[in-house]
């Protein structure tokens, strides 16, 4: 039997400051996508996810709500899991920093590197945001305020151990500059190296005295082991990697194929956690995608603004394969999307009722009214049969070589070209025509079954991306010919299947304000 290539693909972990807006639900989504299309392919996936739970920010927020911190990060994470799960995610592993495991290995790893020199201890002198818990320069503030979240910084000084960044700075240079496909999108890199590295690299503060809430430095209990290092190890410390004896699984997954992110922590991935790696000698995940935002019509998504919007309330009111869709189809590949609830009623009515809905009824429903339900043979093919069938079985190039460029949205506007294609069809052919003529039984048989294989192809498709609908329409087909090898050679569905009764898969929806 051929051994499986493996594929590991990681979300950031989400912060535990509150409930995730769809903005964070965005990433699980769009990596679960990934995730599926490439299980579809055959490949043996792991999906990681989870949550970052310390830091000060963290012990602010439980102070004020009157609770301990880990009862506080146990309600929020159980949340975010939540609100994974209802969006049909199929993460592999669902990790916390707070996990026992975790926090050993990383005190293990904080250990390794000052016992190697790379980390030393020092006094921090600089300017600090809390929401952000990043240091800062004068020179990098924008507005006397924090470049990241636009917020008021205080001067802060401390005791800390620092990571020695520039240390690495040249290997790091050189690694970016041989691996182009390392840091995607190419804009983003550029912005990396010139704004970023190229300036020379700053050594990294990796832990703090002014706050309890973290895994304490085993060595120097005063300290807490601070943010990024405790954040982005998690990594590798939950698929088994320890310095007396790594996992077989951890010899097996790294390093990962794809840490999908967000564009606003990019820099911690491309510039700090390759350097960490390097200094414990592990080889490099072989790429970073630096996904956009989901922004509204008037700028990013924050509380201070009152336009934050949560998945799991859309669900309720539009489902979640609607959701699903809007996420992947409207966020472009570089640029920011945006949500508004007009765009997504839009794109519900015009794309998943008029063209794949109406599509899937209209067909079975003839099905069942010409034929009782039965699939026919397709023998009498004419030209028009061959341009469709041609477009079907041309889907899985195209549709694979948008995923492989991580352009999840042009995939899944593939599939509904070849769909719009299929309605155009009904339109050209019209089988209620060809019903009326009992010697045209057979040409109506025909056009009957290229409609429903041409379904079925699509769905096995849409499986990534819709999960729910797909399973709807396999229901209705009677069929459990789904694998990506059966879309290869059109005619996977058996003649004389009987046909399910035909269901709304989408409901149109009335755009009151």
């Amino acid at each position: 039997m051929e051994k499986k290539k493996n594929y590991y693909i990681s979300t950031a972990i989400a912060y535990t400051s509150g409930k995730p807006h769809i903005g964070n639900t965005y990433e699980i989504v769009l990596a679960d996508a990934i995730a599926r299309y490439k299980r579809l392919q055959g490949y043996d996936v792991y999906l990681q996810t989870g949550t970052d739970e310390h830091g000060e920010k963290i012990e602010l927020k439980a102070k004020d709500a009157g609770i301990e911190p880990q009862q506080y990060v146990d309600n929020v994470s159980g949340m975010i899991k939540d609100i994974w799960d209802i969006m049909n995610t199929s993460y592999d592993r669902f990790v916390r920093t707070t996990d026992p495991h975790h926090e050993k290995i990383v005190q293990k790893i904080f250990k390794y590197m000052y016992d190697k020199g790379d980390i030393y201890k020092g006094e921090y002198k600089g300017l600090y945001c809390t929401p952000c818990e990043s240091f800062w320069t004068e020179s990098q503030l924008v507005d006397g305020k924090c470049p990241d979240c636009g917020r008021e910084v205080q001067p802060k000084e401390e005791e800390a151990y620092f990571f020695k960044l520039s240390k690495y700075q040249k290997q790091l240079e050189e690694y970016i500059e041989e691996h182009p496909e390392f840091i995607q999108p190419v804009a983003r890199k550029n912005e990396m190296v010139n704004n970023f590295i190229k300036p020379g690299l700053q050594d990294l503060c990796v832990s703090r005295t002014s706050f309890k809430w973290g895994i304490p430095v085993d060595f120097d209990n005063k300290h807490v082991v601070y943010v990024w290092l405790d954040a982005l190890t998690n990594y590798i410390t939950n698929i088994g990697f320890d310095f007396d004896e790594s996992t077989e699984e951890f010899k097996y997954r790294w390093p990962a194929d794809l840490h999908l992110i967000g564009k606003d922590i990019i820099r911690f991935h491309t510039i700090y956690w390759p350097c960490f790696l390097m200094s414990l000698g592990l080889p490099l995940p072989k790429q970073v995608f630096g996904h956009p935002w989901l922004i509204m019509n008037d700028g990013k998504m924050s509380k201070s603004k009152g336009n934050l919007v949560y998945a799991d309330d859309l669900v309720k009111e539009f489902g979640v394969d609607a959701v699903r869709y809007y996420f992947l189809h409207e966020i472009p590949f570089a640029a920011d999307g945006i949500f508004t609830k007009e765009l997504l009623i839009e794109r519900i009515n015009g794309d998943l009722v008029n063209i794949l809905g109406n599509l899937v009824n209209r067909t079975i429903s003839m099905n069942k009214k010409y034929f009782d339900g039965v699939v026919q043979s397709s023998e009498y093919v004419e030209d028009i049969d061959k341009d469709l069938i041609n477009s079907v079985l041309a889907l899985e190039e195209r549709v694979t070589a948008k995923m492989d460029e991580l352009k999840v949205g042009e995939a899944l506007q593939e599939i509904f070209d070849v769909l719009r294609k299929c309605n155009k069809y009904i339109d050209d052919t019209m089988p209620w025509s060809l019903a009326k003529d009992e010697s045209k039984k057979g040409r109506l048989g025909t056009i009957l079954y290229n409609l429903l294989e041409s379904i079925r192809i699509c769905s096995v498709y849409l499986s990534a991306f819709l999960t729910d609908t797909s399973e709807k329409i396999f229901k209705q087909l009677n069929t459990e010919i789904k694998s990506l090898e059966s879309t290869r050679k059109f005619g996977g569905l058996e003649v004389g299947t009987k046909l399910e009764e035909p269901i709304h898969l989408f409901d149109r929806i009335e755009n009151k304000e």
